[in-house]
């Protein structure tokens, strides 16, 4: 059986932003194709984070054509180009599952006011 143990002891990805669940992110994924690399962009909210070192990863859902899609992505993963922050969410959850029973009006999240400077 192989050592993972040099894996597991990964550090954590200093380049990425911070989000929390609620947060509308847009995240920078490579595809390959072929013999081709491409980077793709999707966009949906932070479902929930899973923390645990080289295990961490984030679950972004969007609504495409009526249809729920949910997508998990490994922080660890090196095909994770970056995350933008679109804007930031007011959730008093940290696993916003209730929401994918919603529809509409009823799934929105309201925004995070920042304080006045």
């Amino acid at each position: 059986m192989p050592d993972i143990s040099h894996l597991l002891k990964m550090k954590d990805r200093t380049d990425l932003e911070e989000v929390n669940p609620g947060d509308t992110v847009r995240i920078h994924w490579q595809v390959v194709e072929g013999n081709r690399t491409r980077t793709q962009v999707y966009q949906g909210f932070v479902l929930r984070i899973k923390k645990g070192g080289a295990n961490a990863s984030l679950t972004v859902r969007r609504v495409f054509q009526d249809i729920g899609v949910e997508r998990t992505f490994l922080f660890s993963n090196p095909r994770l180009e970056r995350i933008e922050v679109v804007r930031r969410g007011s959730v008093r959850r940290a696993k916003l599952y209730y929401l994918r029973g919603r529809t509409g009006r009823a799934a929105r999240i309201k925004e995070k006011v920042s304080p006045r400077k």
